[in-house]
């Protein structure tokens, strides 16, 4: 949902298919940007991520892996110069495929599902028309959290974004 929103304000098509993934590519304020939606199974993620990385050559400070995470409340956002998964499992098949944990990534905080539900049956429901506003202003500040990492790199993006503690 981010990757679409960033694709829409900077009037970019994701319409290639390339690397197990969809693929755009434009500029913002200059810089080249190229958003990519893997197109494989959400566990499997990382076999796009990879693909895309060797035939861009991606440094790996320039990549923002973006991921939805049960541990951070909802609305929340926090960028991570790396670390482990948490259990996401998206995020387990990138560090697999890249052989690393050092990688930027942008986690949303999507909250701890309902009473018993499963994590993977949550994580995986669209969000309630109770949320639509504030999925919106949600939506938004990643976006604007991930022009801060483009533009300005991970520590502003962090310093400005991240919740104060």
């Amino acid at each position: 949902m981010v990757v679409d929103r960033i694709a829409s304000n900077l009037k970019c098509s994701l319409s290639k298919v390339q690397g197990k993934a969809i693929v755009g590519m434009c500029r913002m304020e200059g810089i080249k940007l190229i958003l990519a939606k893997p197109h494989t199974f959400m566990n499997l993620s990382g076999v796009a991520v990879s693909s895309l990385v060797r035939f861009y050559k991606i440094d790996l400070d320039h990549l923002l892996i973006i991921h939805d995470d049960v541990d951070v409340p909802f609305g929340q956002i926090r960028l991570r110069p790396g670390g482990g998964s948490a259990g996401q499992k998206g995020v387990e098949s990138t560090i697999e495929k890249l052989g690393t944990k050092s990688f930027p990534r942008l986690r949303m905080g999507i909250g701890q599902p309902p009473g018993r539900m499963d994590s993977a049956d949550y994580v995986l429901q669209p969000f309630g028309k109770d949320d639509e506003e504030d999925l919106n202003s949600f939506l938004d500040r990643a976006s604007e959290a991930v022009k801060c990492f483009v533009t300005e790199g991970l520590e502003a993006a962090m310093n400005r974004y991240n919740p104060k503690i």
